[in-house]
Formats: C-alpha cells, sequence, structure tokens
C-alpha cells in the first residue's frame, strides 16, 4: 500500500511541477487545465505503479517523469483521435 502512494504520490508532483513550468503567472494555477494535469499526474503514477519492473532503473523518478509528460500524451492523444478525417 506504501508503494502506491508513493507512485502516486510522485505522479502528482510531476504534473504539479509541468504545471508550475506551464503557467504564467501563479493565477493561472487556480484553472481547470492545471488542476487536470496535476490530477492526470497522480493517475499516471498510480498506471505506473502497476506496470513497473524490477530493473535497477529509479522507479520514482519514471514515476515523477511519467506523471510530468504522461498528461501531455494523452491530452495529444485524444486530440488526434477527436481530428475529422
Amino acid at each position: 500500500m506504501a508503494s502506491i502512494l508513493w507512485f502516486v504520490m510522485m505522479g502528482l508532483l510531476g504534473g504539479l511541477a509541468h504545471a508550475l513550468v506551464e503557467a504564467k503567472k501563479w493565477s493561472d494555477l487556480k484553472k481547470f487545465r492545471f488542476w487536470k494535469r496535476i490530477a492526470l499526474g497522480a493517475v499516471i503514477g498510480l498506471v505506473y505503479n502497476f506496470l513497473y519492473s524490477d530493473w535497477d532503473f529509479p522507479n520514482s523518478v519514471m514515476s515523477f517523469v511519467s506523471g510530468y509528460a504522461g498528461a501531455s500524451f494523452i491530452e495529444s492523444l485524444t486530440t488526434r483521435l477527436r481530428q475529422k478525417k
């Protein structure tokens, strides 16, 4: 249980880091799209908990990176799937 919470927290911190980098000012963090990114980071951290391997690469760092970049991947994937052909 503790490892699940650890991965969720690292994903959440990754999403928060991405929101902080993307925000122009502090008041931007109140917008829905930044909260969505932070929440998606936590969900991606949870998913990463079930998918990681026992190799020597630090899994908590990968969970943070997944939370940081995973939301952008999901948003671009849904945008591409919505486009009419």
